[in-house]
Formats: C-alpha cells, structure tokens, sequence
C-alpha cells in the first residue's frame, strides 16, 4: 500500500461509490469515500497497468453533498458494517447518481434513451429494511455472539450493535438476540437468522444446521414471548422452513390503493421495502394504463405483486412464474382477495422461452416484465425474432405496451436494446427506483410503446 504524493481531483462517482479521479500520468483512480468535487489523498492498494484502487485520507476541500454518515458502523475503519456503500453522500444525491446509472447503462449497453426521464421513485432513507439476512458468529475466544452483515471486503460478521436501516423496533432486537444466542447450546451450530417483516408480524427464520434441543426451543419461544416476533426454523433448504408454534397472526402486507391484502412465507420473495414497492406498483399500473377490457400478462409474477392489482382494472390477467409453488401460492391469494374470476396462472421456464412458447400465452394488450437480476433476454429476444420474422408465431401481435421493472440496469438495457433497435419499440419514459437508499443497489422502471 503507499500514499499519493499528489492531490487528485474527484470527478465523478461509480456504482460501487467509489470516487473516480485521474493521477498526474492520466490513469484512473478508484478511491474509497470520496466524493465528486473533492480533492484528496488516497491509500492505494491495488495497481493496474490503465487503473488504480484506493481509500480516501486526506481531503483538501469537501464536497458540499457530503453528509455524517447516520449509522455508527459506517466507514472505512477496520471492522466497519459492508451493508450501505452511500452513507456519506446527501441522501438527494444517491438518487441522482442511480437515475444518471440508468441513463448511462441504457445508452452504453443498449443504445436507447427514453424519451422522457421521469422523476424518481424515493422514499423514507432509514429503517425502510423489512427483509435482511443478518449472518451469526459464535467467536469462542471472545465467548462473544456477532449478528450482522458482513464487514466491508471481508467474511467476517461485522460487530453491529445498532442498524439504521432496518425498522428501529427490530434495531433494538440486535443486542437481546445476541444473548439469546449466546446462551443456547447450539450456539455454534446457527449461522443465520433472517428477518422477514409484514405489516403485523416480525418473523425471524432461525438456520439451524443440528435439530434444537428442547432447552434451546424454550429459549426460544421466551424471547418470541418478550419481543412479541414469531420464529421459523430452517433445518435444511428454504423448502423446510416451518413456523415454531402454528397460530398468531399471518405474515402478510398491504397494497391499500388497490384493497389487496399479499400473504407471503419468510423466505417467499417480496420487496424489501414496503414503502417503495407500494408506490412502485401504483407508478407501474399508472403507466400501463389498463383499460377495462384488456387482457395483460404479468411475467416473473411471483406471489401476484402485480397480477393482483392489476386484475382490479383489467379483463382478465395472466401471471406466468417459473416455481410451480409460486404459481400455486398465487392462485391462493387471487382467490383470498376475490379476484380468482380475473387472474389465471401458469408454471413456464422465462429463460428458455421461444417465438412458439411465447405464443401459446396468447395475445395481450400490454405486458409487465418484473424479472429477478438475470433479466427477461429469453423474452425479449423471442419478441424480436418474432417481429423479424413473424411466421415464426403465425397470428401473434406483440403488446402494446410494455412496462419493465428491473433491478439491475445493466440487463435492463440488454433487453431494451432488442426491444426497441429489433423489435420496434421506443423506449417512452424511464426512472431509477430507490428501493435500497444508502446502497449501491440501483432498481428502475422502463415504459415501451408499439
């Protein structure tokens, strides 16, 4: 590792939120906690021949967006928390560095550029976190318990007393589960506990790689007690999570906008951001724009967070998932919300499709694309070859519409670049999402137009 003798300009930031400057001989220079604008020293730890890494030192003159981190744990101190990259910027400018991520990722990636740049979707910047996956440490020679994330660039579990990005309610749980940990016999045999919040209940899954003695179940059922959370057990694979004691409320949220109640399992994927996702799904159905007598697909489904309100506005909905189990719970909760009459489902592999897959769904008005990091390729590509040569799919019309809700840009714009420079879409309006504020986690939402 040496110092820099030289000052170094900061002028930019990149996704990881790490300061991009450049040295006297024109190479670039990634530091660690520094901001556009800023000048600086940096400790550089890793040299290549067009580019170099470092951590911030020094700083000469201060970025007017730089802010006191909200969180104890944030930094670039030894033992410092990996979770949040951005604590250190305005939380105003995270926002704008992830829509600029969007624009950029579309344009490089994809040669697209929406039409419109739409205003991003932002909400509260602390204790929004209703999921997390908090990792257990028993350190024997310290006799100490850690639960958290995992420190910046290590394995290690961070030594987390408090976290400002989960709800304060399950913060303040942090010390007490330590104790509860600390004092089981199998504190060495549990290496996670995952936090999965609804609107009534806290539920922690508790992975557990031997079966829990009885003392340790009373231990356990004390502290749900106490603390007023309910506990899951998972012996194995996310498939053998099962409640502690059946009874209590159900895990579950709301959308109000639409009367739509969602029941959900721990390890059941939902948004981790309840605020956000409420206003997302009411910014996607908006765009979309369905009319009474359409019919919409709703692809990678899930547990219905879009089919379900979207079966409020439109003829009929068809939401397709890969997991035949998602499709299940799916049917289930159309059905405890009335909604049975408008929705129908069905278990398809998204990342194998084809022009002949693709038209056996049929044809409908207008598409909501929701894909896990991976994208919609299969999708797009198969909405473009059919576009080139429509005898592939004889008598299919492409949608009208289609709203893309990613979280992750770069396969957004991959996709987008089929849809719009093959397969004859514009890109019409386009946004970040601040689903994760203070990470460098970057969600958005595209609108394509036929």
């Amino acid at each position: 590792m040496t110092q820099t003798t030289e000052w170094l300009k900061v002028e930019s930031i990149e996704l990881e939120a790490q300061g991009v400057a450049h040295n006297a001989e024109g190479k670039v220079v990634f530091i660690d906690g520094a901001l556009p604008g800023e000048i600086v020293k940096a400790q550089i730890a890793r040299r290549k021949n067009n580019w170099e890494q470092g951590q911030l030192t020094e700083i000469k003159k201060e970025s007017p967006l730089r802010v006191t981190p909200g969180c104890p744990h944030f930094g670039l101190h030894a033992g410092a928390c990996g979770g949040c990259k951005m604590q250190h910027l305005q939380a105003g400018a995270q926002v704008a560095v992830k829509q600029r991520v969007v624009e950029d990722q579309l344009w490089h990636l994809g040669k697209v550029r929406p039409e419109v740049l739409l205003r991003p979707i932002e909400g509260p910047t602390w204790g929004y976190r209703y999921r997390a996956r908090f990792s257990v440490r028993y350190v024997q020679k310290k006799g100490v318990v850690l639960i958290g994330f995992h420190e910046r660039k290590s394995r290690y579990v961070a030594d987390m007393q408090v976290c400002k990005v989960v709800p304060k309610v399950v913060s303040d749980l942090l010390m007490p589960l330590r104790e509860l940990i600390a004092s089981m016999a199998e504190r060495d045999r549990l290496p996670q506990i995952e936090l999965a919040m609804g609107d009534e209940v806290i539920a922690l899954v508790l992975r557990h790689l031997n079966p829990l003695p009885d003392g340790d179940i009373a231990l356990l059922r004390a502290f749900a007690a106490e603390h007023g959370v309910q506990w899951w057990l998972q012996p194995k694979g996310p498939d053998t999570v099962k409640l502690l004691d059946e009874g209590g409320a159900q895990l579950a949220y709301r959308l109000p906008e639409f009367g739509v109640t969602m029941p959900f399992k721990p390890t059941d994927f939902t948004q981790v951001n309840p605020h956000i996702n409420a206003a997302l799904v009411g910014r996607a159905l908006r765009l979309l724009a369905v009319q009474k007598d359409d019919r919409v697909i709703d692809w990678f489904c899930g547990l219905g967070n879009f089919t379900l309100p979207l079966a409020t506005q439109a003829r009929e909905v068809l939401g397709i998932e890969g997991s035949e189990t998602l499709v299940q719970r799916s049917r289930e909760n159309a059905a405890a919300n009335g909604l049975a009459h408008k929705t129908s489902f069905v278990a398809r592999n998204l990342f194998d499709m084809t022009p002949e897959l693709l038209a056996l769904d049929g044809t409908a008005d207008r598409w909501l694309i929701d894909p896990p990091r991976e994208g919609a390729f299969a999708l797009a590509k198969a909405v473009a070859d059919i576009a080139q040569d429509p005898s592939l799919a004889p008598g299919w019309v492409a949608p009208k519409r289609i709203v893309y809700v990613s979280c992750n840009p770069a396969t957004l714009a991959r996709d987008a670049g089929l849809l719009v420079n093959v397969a004859g879409y514009r890109c019409t309006a386009a946004s970040a999402v601040n689903m994760f504020p203070h990470t460098a986690h970057v969600e958005s939402i595209a609108v394509f137009d036929r």
